[in-house]
């Protein structure tokens, strides 16, 4: 088997890893040798978060090393120690029950990864020895950097085509079929709103879409806005807020990467993923401020706002997922900025038709400390989409509750009765901090799958 970086099955010469915390450091520091015992003292070394200190055996040389964490059950907790370790092979000291052991494991692997398409990374994390099967965590893990690669990915190598490329070699892998509507088909087979948006780029707008599993399964629907630049079209971003814009497509990444995870780890279900997949370009044929399209759905649209087209696409894409009437449908999209600035970086604006739905995915991101947080889809605020010449506009001139308008929005496009979820989502570390660094990122994805998980069973 192919481990991923940061991680090994060879132990012959492994050095010893504690994990300490700062509740039980005296207690385990009492175990060690007096020797031990005065080099963590001399250190100020005493469980705190973060923190790492390698300890040496008589003649000088790294004979063991011990980390301090907070929660053990937190993947991040752990993920400073492959680069503030020596670059050689660590085996856990102890015995570790399966959820910690795994968030250990989860943490190494988000820990040792960097973005290296472009540029080599300043040095190898140190190496984790593998003793069970970890493939289970392996897939989370997967699943986690396939998002940050694609994110990371600028949108020169990263357009709408190398995201259906993504998506027909995930096909060829697990026996999935795949169907993409491109260019001016979009137009015949009735997805406008999709072919609006993206028609001003050299880039052909498409949709793509990968069917798996048995038919005999409940069927799950998984929809990720796919786009691969957002100019703003002519309502143009200024520069600092175009700058990471190769990020929109953030949702589709984690659409895929959930489609993956579910694809490895043989979840039974019928799956349905539908990435509507475009550049937000400038151009003659530019989608202009005021003008009315057309949507599958057959409810009319004023554009207010170009730089708003996340939702426009998306709601060909939800229109469509709900013709194939399955049990449940999913959507990622980096929408707002407005989920940012009500709930920061870190939680993703989750909005439900279901409570039930909606619980589950919050109390699987509690458990695995991948969070997100639950806002109400308030009706009354659909006053701000109103238009005089259309059945709705994709927005309007009030910036209040901009994150809860744009999922009342996309709501519009899903059949009613269909338990659906949203997810705003940033996909996005602005800075670097251990185990995430900055760039693209994974956001209640393992929570998702979780989720999903627990609903319908595993393989």
């Amino acid at each position: 088997m192919n481990l991923p970086l940061g991680f090994t099955d060879s132990s012959s010469d492994a050095l010893p890893l504690h994990i300490v915390d700062r509740a039980g450091f005296a207690q385990w520091r009492d175990t060690q040798p007096a020797t031990t015992g005065a080099w963590l003292d001399a250190h100020g070394f005493d469980g705190a978060p973060s923190s790492a200190l390698v300890i040496p055996d008589a003649d000088g040389r790294a004979a063991a090393a011990v980390i301090g964490v907070a929660d053990a059950l937190d993947p991040f907790a752990y993920a400073h120690a492959p680069l503030a370790l020596p670059p050689r092979a660590w085996r856990l000291a102890g015995r570790f029950d399966a959820a910690p052991l795994a968030a250990v494991q989860l943490g190494w692997g988000l820990g040792s990864y960097r973005f290296s398409r472009y540029k080599a990374p300043l040095r190898t994390p140190a190496q984790l020895v593998i003793e069970d099967d970890a493939s289970a965590v392996f897939a989370e893990l997967a699943a986690c950097i396939r998002v940050r690669d694609l994110v990371n990915t600028p949108t020169e190598h990263m357009g709408p085509d190398q995201l259906e490329q993504v998506v027909c070699e995930l096909c060829e892998r697990h026996g999935a079929r795949i169907e993409v509507v491109s260019g001016e088909d979009l137009l015949t087979q009735n997805f406008p709103s999709i072919h609006a948006v993206g028609r001003a780029s050299h880039r052909a707008p498409r949709l793509i879409a990968l069917y798996w599993g048995n038919p005999e399964h409940p069927h799950v629907a998984l929809v990720g806005k796919g786009v691969c630049f957002d100019t703003g079209g002519l309502d143009i971003k200024p520069a600092d807020g175009m700058r990471n814009m190769k990020k929109d497509m953030g949702g589709a990444a984690h659409a895929i990467a959930l489609a993956e995870l579910i694809m490895t780890r043989r979840l039974p279900v019928r799956l349905t993923l539908l990435v509507p997949a475009v550049e937000n370009a400038i151009g003659p044929d530019a989608l202009r401020p005021g003008e009315v399209i057309a949507t599958r759905a057959g409810i009319s649209v004023e554009i207010d706002n170009t730089d708003a087209e996340g939702r426009v696409i998306l709601a060909d894409a939800l229109t469509y997922a709900g013709e194939l009437q399955p049990e449940l449908i999913l959507d990622f999209a980096t929408l707002t900025g407005a989920a940012r600035i009500a709930l920061g970086p870190d939680l993703p604006a989750l909005y439900s038709n279901d409570d039930a739905l909606a619980q589950a995915w919050l109390d699987a991101g509690t458990q695995l400390r991948d969070p997100l947080w639950r806002m109400p889809l308030w009706r009354p605020y659909w006053r701000y989409l109103a238009s005089g010449i259309a059945d709705i506009a994709n927005s309007g001139p009030s910036k209040m509750g901009g994150s809860i308008t744009a999922a009342l929005y996309l709501e519009r496009f899903v059949p009613a009765q269909t338990p659906w979820a949203h997810l705003d989502v940033y996909s996005w570390n602005d800075a670097d901090r251990p185990g995430r660094p900055a760039g693209g990122e994974a956001q209640a994805l393992r929570a998702a799958f979780a989720m999903l998980e627990a609903r319908y069973g595993a393989a």
